[in-house]
């Protein structure tokens, strides 16, 4: 090899970094208008929001103000989360680097999956703006930005973090188990509803983050957000579906997999409870192995290997589906495999006996005599405070441990609390306890109970809980005494059915 003198040397270094130079500039122009572009999709969004008192089920919690963040995307939409806007009486939108509040209003929400469509009507509000496109699901250790307007300060924040996992997490706003992914980005309140960005597409929407912990956050990915997007695209929201009232266990000790008939090899989980009344062979029954969803092998924990060397919970092979499809399902039936096609009919709170949170609706509730009752959910519950499981009345509490309903349309009713009237003397101190009867017949729901009072033509209305408490009325007092009751309590009705 021929000796480089050193003015060579000078001269080859001061063509490196001119080579540099040249191509440097072009590189960062490109980045920053792509940049720019992104950053002129995002919005600060404006809730004004009314939550019902569940402990006084025909009023209201008053007014209260929240912010968020989200993005434009195809079709003058904005995509937001569903928590931003959920009992929302007001939304304005503002776009990065404009002063200007626009009026927003929402079009479909979904709140299993934490995500909401808004849009404006003013026109102009879209002008200049490239919408954001929907990419893939995220790859672990790939790098991402995250948009939106956190506290702290008013302008738009930019953040650098990197996907460390992807697999199902219970989301906060509906309690349900969605796939999910993690990123050490930090994230803070205001932050929700921005994207996630990779390159330049969106792949995910921030939706919560661990208080306790530094730099956790978790994003609703790419697959979750097109589901909602291919859901609406009718212009019908129908949710995400479930297999159906079941109750599913994990197979991972031996002795239970070779009682159920599963050889060594095979592998699945086992179907320990089937509600639903009008079931038959061609659906799930009890005693079943479940072997595989849609393709998807399922291993004795319940995961699948939804992409190489990456498991998650079962459910992810029927999630990504819409409710109307057909999923196949493998089976192990009285010692025989065989495959059965199911109609996916149901979302998941139909199989639910106490509903989680819900949103953008008020309680239901009767009242007769002054006894106030309500189907039990997880919003009255929390009436109690933010540590209701310790202070919520335990009987309560307990209907969680077994949540799946029996009956098509069953319900918890409960009497919450007594309006002390007259007609009620003696049991002003009573509440929180279930119904089970009204004059001896069994109700399963709000609406059967209001049904069975009407139906009375005898002198008393007897209402018996199932541990076999009675609180009679007089039917007449208490038909009489409805007009004052509800001018001393200042109630507006005596029912509130959805």
């Amino acid at each position: 090899m021929k000796n480089i003198s050193n003015a060579q040397k000078a001269a080859c270094l001061l063509f490196s970094i001119a080579a540099f130079l040249i191509v440097l500039p072009g590189e960062v122009s490109a980045r920053g208008r792509n940049n720019q572009s992104i950053r002129k999709a995002i919005v600060k969004i404006y809730t004004v929001s009314n939550k019902p008192n569940y402990y006084l089920p025909w009023a209201m919690q008053g007014p209260a103000s929240k912010t968020g963040s989200g993005c434009v995307i195809e079709g003058r939409r904005i995509l937001t989360n569903a928590h931003v806007v959920s009992d929302q009486t007001f939304i304005t939108v503002r776009r990065y680097g404009d002063p200007k509040r626009y009026k927003a209003r929402v079009l479909f929400v979904s709140h299993d999956a934490d995500l909401a469509l808004l849009t404006v009507e003013e026109k102009s509000f879209f002008k200049g703006i490239k919408p954001l496109k929907i990419g893939g699901l995220p790859e672990v250790q790939q790098e991402v930005l995250v948009y939106g307007f956190p506290m702290g300060g008013d302008t738009l924040s930019t953040t650098k973090g990197v996907v460390s996992r992807v697999e199902h997490q219970a989301y906060v706003h509906s309690g349900r188990a969605l796939l999910a992914a993690q990123i050490d980005a930090a994230i803070n309140p205001g932050n929700s509803g921005g994207p996630v960005i990779a390159g330049s597409r969106i792949i995910g929407v921030v939706m919560q983050g661990i208080q306790s912990a530094q730099s956790i956050g978790y994003l609703v990915p790419a697959p979750v957000i097109a589901h909602f997007l291919k859901d609406v695209s009718d212009g019908r929201f129908d949710g995400i579906p479930s297999l159906g009232t079941v109750w599913m266990q994990k197979m991972e000790n031996s002795a239970g997999k070779r009682m159920h008939g599963l050889s060594e090899g095979k592998t699945g989980v086992l179907v320990s409870v089937v509600m639903e009344e009008d079931w038959g062979a061609d659906h799930l029954l009890k005693g079943d192995v479940l072997m595989s969803v849609g393709g998807y092998p399922i291993a004795d924990d319940a995961t699948i290997e939804f992409r190489k060397g990456e498991r998650t919970a079962f459910p992810y092979a029927y999630q990504q589906q819409q409710i109307g499809e057909f999923v196949r399902l493998g089976l192990l039936r009285d010692g025989k495999e065989k495959n059965i096609h199911i109609l996916l009919k149901h979302g998941w709170a139909s199989e639910l006996l106490v509903p989680h949170e819900r949103y953008d609706r008020m309680p239901e509730y009767f009242i007769y005599g002054g006894l106030v009752f309500c189907p039990l959910s997880v919003d009255y519950m929390k009436a109690w405070g933010a540590k209701w499981q310790e202070t919520a009345t335990k009987s309560l509490v307990a209907k969680l441990d077994f949540n799946i309903c029996s009956k098509q349309g069953e319900e918890v009713v409960f009497l919450s609390r007594v309006l002390p009237v007259e007609v009620n003397q003696g049991y002003h101190g009573t509440m929180d306890w279930q119904l089970s009867s009204v004059n001896g017949n069994k109700v399963k729901n709000l609406r059967e109970l209001i049904t069975a009072v009407e139906a009375v033509k005898g002198p008393y209305v007897i209402f018996a809980s199932k541990s076999g408490i009675e609180l009679v009325l007089d039917r007449k007092q208490a038909e009489a005494s409805q007009k004052q009751l509800f001018e001393t309590y200042k109630i507006p009705k005596d029912r509130h059915l959805e």
